[in-house]
C-alpha cells in the first residue's frame, strides 16, 4: 500500500503520522523534554544483585534504578575489557551462570535500554549491545551474521556471504592500520536487500567507529554516564518508517527539512527524493484530520463503519478488546451479521493496535461464531493484518471460550500513557462514588472521630451536590446522629472538591 508519512514539528514535540489510503494507521509523538531511552549506551553501576530473583538493579543516572535479568547477560563489558570471547558465553549456549557470579555491587557496567520506563517500573536493560545504522544491526560481542526474516529466503545466504567477506576486509584494514582487530556481528536489515557493497561497507564503517567511540568513552568516563544516544524520532523517520511504499515525507518545518536532508543525504540518500517541505496555509495534520484520530485513539470506544463497535480497555497487565455488533443488522441472517463484524474488527483491531502503541498481552474477544469457517477465515484475516505491523506480534487460535491471546512487543510507552495521566477525582479508576455514598462515609466518620475526641462541633466539608443532599433526603440522619454524640454538625460545601472527596473537621 502507498503511504504518506506526515512530520509536524515543533520546539518541544515532534509528531510523525503514518497515511494510508487518507487513513492514518501510525502515530509517533517525541517531546524534548520526555525522548524516549530505548537504543541508549550508558555505563552503569550495579547498585543491588538480588539473586533470588536473578536480577539486579543497576544505576544509570536516572530517576529510579534501571533493571537488569540474569537472561539479558551477555559477555558484559566493563571498561578495560574487551568483551568475552564466543567459548566464554555460557549463557547462550550452555547452563546459565547465577547472576550472582556474574555481576557484583559497585561494578561498572555497560548496558544498552531494550525497554522505557514504564509506569513505577524502571527501565529494563541488557549487556548485548546492538547500534543500529541504515542497512545493518552492529553486535560487537557476537560473531553471527543474521538476515531479516522479510528478505526472501533464496537471497539470505549470498546477502550472507557477501556481508561476511565485507566485515572481515574492514578487520583486516583495521589491523593494518595498527588497531586491534575487531570482527562483531550483524544483522542485515530489510532495506539492505539491494544494497551494494560500497553501501554495506560504508554501514559497517560507520557502526565501528560508533563502537570504538563507545567503548573510549567507557573508559575514560564516570559510571552512570550516557555513552551513545539513538537516534531522534525526525532522524529514525528516515531510517525505520520509509519503505519502498512511501510516496512522500512531509514536514512543515523550514529548519528541519533541511537537517533531515543533510541527514538523508549521508545515510539514505535514497529517502531524500521524498522528502517535501510543507508550506499550507493549514496545519499539516489538519489535511487528514490526524488531530481528530488522536483523541479517537485515547477513547474506550472504537465505532466500526458497519455499525459495531469497540471497547479497548488498558490495564496494567494487558489490554482486552471487545468486539460488539451494536447496530449492524445489515446481513441476511445472524451468522452473517456476526461474521462481517469479526472480520471488520479484525482489520480494526490491528490498526488500533500501532495507533495506540498498545504492547503486551492482548486478549480480544471477538463476537462468538458459530461455523469453523468463520472462526478460520476471521483468525487469517487478523494475522494477515498483525503481519503489517513494524513490531513483532504473535497471534494464538481461538481458545475453549472464544478469546484470542495474541502479544505486541513492548518497548516504549503507549499513546494514551504518553498523553494523557490518570483522574484526580477517580484516581484512574474510571468510576467516582455516589453522592450518596460519600454522605454515609461522612457520617459513619463522625462516628468514630467522636469516640476519640470532644470537639464544641463537627462540621462536614464536602462537594455540593454531598452538600445538598444532607440538607434535604439526608437531613433527618444527619440530625439523629448529632443527637447521638451530643455535638452540632455543620456543613460546608467546596465546589473544588472532587466528588469522591470529603473533609470532617473538628472545630
Amino acid at each position: 500500500m502507498m503511504q504518506d508519512i506526515l512530520i509536524n514539528w515543533s520546539p518541544q514535540e515532534t509528531r510523525v503520522a503514518v497515511v494510508e489510503h487518507g487513513a492514518v494507521q501510525e502515530l509517533h509523538v517525541e517531546r524534548t523534554l520526555e525522548r524516549g531511552l530505548v537504543g541508549n549506551v550508558y555505563l552503569g553501576k550495579v547498585s543491588r544483585v538480588l539473586p533470588g530473583m536473578q536480577s539486579a538493579f543497576i544505576d544509570i543516572g536516572l530517576e529510579r534504578t534501571a533493571f537488569l535479568h540474569v537472561a539479558d547477560i551477555v559477555a558484559p563489558f566493563t571498561p578495560g575489557s574487551r568483551g568475552a570471547a564466543p567459548a566464554e558465553r555460557e549463557g547462550r549456549n550452555g547452563p546459565q551462570v547465577p547472576i550472582e557470579k556474574q555481576v557484583f555491587e559497585g561494578q561498572s557496567l555497560l548496558v544498552q535500554v531494550i525497554k522505557d520506563p514504564i509506569g513505577t517500573k524502571g527501565a529494563r536493560l541488557s549487556t548485548q549491545i546492538s547500534i543500529a545504522g541504515r542497512m545493518l544491526v552492529f553486535l560487537p560481542q557476537d560473531q553471527h551474521i543474521g538476515v531479516s526474516q522479510k528478505i526472501p529466503p533464496e537471497q539470505r545466504d549470498a546477502l550472507r556471504r557477501r556481508l561476511l567477506a565485507l566485515a572481515e576486509a574492514a578487520a583486516a584494514q583495521e589491523s593494518s592500520n595498527g588497531a586491534a582487530a575487531h570482527h562483531g556481528g550483524f544483522i542485515l536489515r530489510t532495506n539492505a536487500e539491494d544494497a551494494s557493497d560500497a553501501e554495506l561497507g560504508e554501514d559497517i564503517a560507520y557502526l565501528r567507529k560508533t563502537w570504538t567511540r563507545i567503548r573510549e568513552q567507557a573508559s575514560r568516563l564516570p559510571a552512570r554516564s550516557l555513552l551513545h544516544q539513538d537516534l531522534s524520532l525526525l532522524q529514525r523517520v528516515l531510517r525505520d518508517l520509509t519503505t519502498e511504499e512511501t510516496t512522500a515525507i512531509r514536514i512543515d518545518s523550514r529548519e528541519q527539512h533541511e537537517a533531515l536532508r543533510r541527514f538523508g543525504q549521508e545515510f539514505m540518500p535514497q529517502a531524500v527524493g521524498r522528502l517535501q517541505l510543507y508550506t499550507g496555509e493549514r496545519p499539516i495534520f489538519d489535511l487528514y484530520n490526524i488531530d481528530e484520530d488522536i483523541t479517537r485513539a485515547l477513547g474506550r470506544r472504537v465505532d466500526l463503519k458497519s455499525g459495531g463497535y469497540l471497547v479497548i480497555d488498558q490495564t496494567e497487565a494487558l489490554t482486552t478488546v471487545d468486539v460488539n455488533t451494536g447496530a449492524y443488522v445489515g446481513a441476511r441472517n445472524f451468522d452473517d451479521t456476526v461474521f462481517k463484524t469479526n472480520l471488520e474488527a479484525a482489520q480494526a483491531i490491528a490498526r488500533q493496535l500501532r495507533l495506540r502503541n498498545l504492547g503486551g498481552i492482548v486478549i480480544v474477544d471477538f463476537i462468538d461464531m458459530v461455523r469453523d469457517e468463520h472462526r478460520e477465515q476471521v483468525l487469517a484475516e487478523f494475522r494477515k493484518q498483525l503481519g503489517r505491523d513494524r513490531v513483532k506480534t504473535t497471534a494464538g487460535g481461538f481458545s475453549s471460550l472464544g478469546l484470542v491471546e495474541m502479544t505486541r512487543k513492548r518497548t516504549r510507552e503507549s499513546l494514551a500513557h504518553m498523553l494523557c495521566e490518570p483522574c484526580e477525582t477517580c484516581g484512574g479508576q474510571g468510576i467516582v462514588k455516589t453522592a450518596r455514598t460519600v454522605a454515609y462515609d461522612a457520617l459513619r466518620e463522625i462516628l468514630r472521630e467522636a469516640r476519640q475526641f470532644t470537639p464544641k462541633e463537627f462540621r462536614i466539608v464536602a462537594p455540593p451536590q454531598v452538600i445538598e443532599l444532607f440538607l434535604d433526603e439526608e437531613s433527618q440522619h444527619l440530625a439523629g446522629l448529632s443527637d447521638f454524640i451530643g455535638k452540632p454538625i455543620s456543613l460546608q460545601a467546596e465546589p473544588a472538591m472532587g466528588q469522591g472527596q470529603y473533609d470532617i473537621v473538628l472545630m
